[in-house]
């Protein structure tokens, strides 16, 4: 296979088989710490905060706080065995290699393709969603030019270069950021010194006056955690980037152990005050709480500033889309569990050819949106949120593995050790069981257990053409790197 693909290789490319010794895929490790601590901000905030937060406020009103916080805390719980998997072993497959090594090719095959499909769907719906933002300025532009002009654009950079890649995502990370601490600083303002129309009506009191922190129950608040776990989709994505950051033993730990102040500031602090300012009664579903706590304060605009930092958030989600498949479409490739061509490199050192795939599908969806009614669409991308569960499931899962594995002398100790030890991911992962069952009680979003099924047969259906076309690519040994013992399964 190895001869044959390098036959295929042209003066621009380049084309790896596999890790070598040192774990090194041939990715360029151009991030530098600044980037990744914004990718990791930035992954952590998206339009589930600016649009979908407005939904649940009027579901639950202010005890949708509470709802933030302790999701956040499982996320962390998560993040951190992720961060514990990754200073172990920082590769760019990331969560399917730890599937693969710990739980057997099976798993990591479907991780490795089911996060795929994850950010393929989000890119979908995040470019049509960009599209239809432009048209608050444009209204005569069509849709169908916005998207278009979108994913080439963001096509192009990801082809350039990972820095660039990096330096994009790092400024539309900054917008979200500014808007958010605009927002809280502003407000502050407004509580403490009663400037502005809100100024009158202001108060902190708000957040338990106006039928009490549960005004609609505590069921309706543990209802709210499927929307709010749906908000923090993406926060994983710091795991992808390991295997092309310049330092990952010190960039990633940090970015990781940033993360509860990230959510105690971006989430929970933001909700505090937009709760302070405008009483959760008049909050409406489908309307940003941003746009409503701008308007009452009478910031001109609001509408359009809000508008803007939508649309760079949908823009760094498609980004952030378009990095991520690229690289789990290589990593199966590299894997023999997706077609050869997949493992090319360009001269820059970017997988060039999976990305180019990827954009193609991200493609498809636009004009399916366009051609197709919405409800349709909704079969598309309400398997996102699913898929984002199996992934941060199956980080869990590793990393129990993983220590046991460290537990038996078999693998290396974790130079960044999650506290807690597994208790605290047993923990998570039962949080995580809560929010599937949740999903399936709700009957705007059941859609998406029904999509599942569908996914995983076809999912099992490729497995068995494989097993039959490619047996080395079924029967790999879990381990595959310099740290597991010479012809130990590091799982077992």
């Amino acid at each position: 296979m190895a001869e044959q693909l390098n036959a295929e290789q042209s003066s621009h490319e380049l084309v790896d088989t596999g890790p070598d010794e040192e774990g090194d895929e041939g990715y360029e490790r151009g991030l530098g710490g600044r980037q990744i601590q914004m990718i990791a901000i930035g992954g952590a905030i998206g339009t589930g905060l600016f649009l979908g937060a407005g939904t649940a406020i009027s579901k639950s009103g202010p005890s949708l706080i509470l709802s933030y916080a302790v999701a956040g805390v499982a996320i962390f719980a998560i993040m951190r065995a992720l961060g514990e998997l990754l200073t172990y072993r920082p590769v760019s497959g990331s969560f399917a290699e730890y599937a693969r090594e710990f739980l057997g090719p099976f798993a990591g095959y479907v991780t490795g393709w089911t996060y795929w499909l994850f950010w393929v769907v989000t890119g979908m719906a995040e470019t049509t969603a960009a599209a239809v933002y432009v048209k608050f300025w444009a209204p005569g532009i069509p849709q169908w030019l916005s998207a278009l002009t979108f994913l080439v654009v963001l096509y192009a950079a990801n082809l350039i270069s990972v820095k660039l890649f990096g330096e994009i995502e790092f400024w539309f990370s900054m917008v979200k950021v500014t808007a958010i601490i605009g927002m809280i600083l502003i407000g502050v303002g407004v509580l403490t010194l009663g400037f502005s129309k809100a100024g009158d009506t202001a108060s902190i009191t708000h957040l338990w006056q106006d039928g009490g922190f549960f005004p609609k129950g505590i069921g309706a608040t543990v209802m709210t955690l499927q929307i709010v776990m749906f908000a923090y989709l993406g926060v994983e994505l710091v795991g992808v980037t390991a295997g092309e950051s310049e330092n990952p033993e010190k960039t990633l730990p940090r970015a990781i152990n940033t993360l509860p102040w990230r959510i105690a500031l971006f989430y929970i602090g933001a909700l505090v005050v937009i709760l302070a300012l405008v009483p959760w009664t008049e909050f409406q579903p489908g309307v940003s709480p941003f746009v409503a706590a701008f308007g009452r304060i009478g910031i001109p605009a609001a509408a359009g500033i809000i508008n803007f930092v939508v649309l760079t958030a949908a823009l760094s989600s498609c980004n952030s889309g378009m990095y991520s498949t690229g690289r789990m479409l290589r990593d199966l490739a590299l894997r023999g569990q997706a077609p050869a061509r997949l493992t090319k490199l360009n001269s820059r050192r970017t997988p060039a050819f999976a990305i180019t795939v990827s954009c193609l599908l991200m493609g498809a969806g636009v004009v399916l949106n366009y051609r197709i009614p919405e409800e349709a669409f909704q079969y598309i991308t309400s398997v996102a949120t699913v898929c984002g569960l199996w992934t941060w499931a199956v980080i869990l899962i590793c990393q129990i593995r993983y220590r046991k594995a460290w537990k038996g002398g078999r693998l290396p100790a974790p130079a960044f050790k999650a506290p807690g030890g597994t208790w605290v991911s047993w923990a998570a992962l039962g949080f995580l069981a809560l929010v599937v069952v949740l999903i399936g009680l709700d009957e705007d979003n059941r859609i998406s257990l029904y999509v599942f099924p569908v996914w995983a047969v076809l999912l099992a259906a490729g497995y068995q053409v494989l097993k039959r076309r490619s047996p080395e690519a079924v029967h790999a040994p879990a381990h595959d790197h310099p740290h597991a013992p010479a012809g130990e399964d590091a799982t077992r």
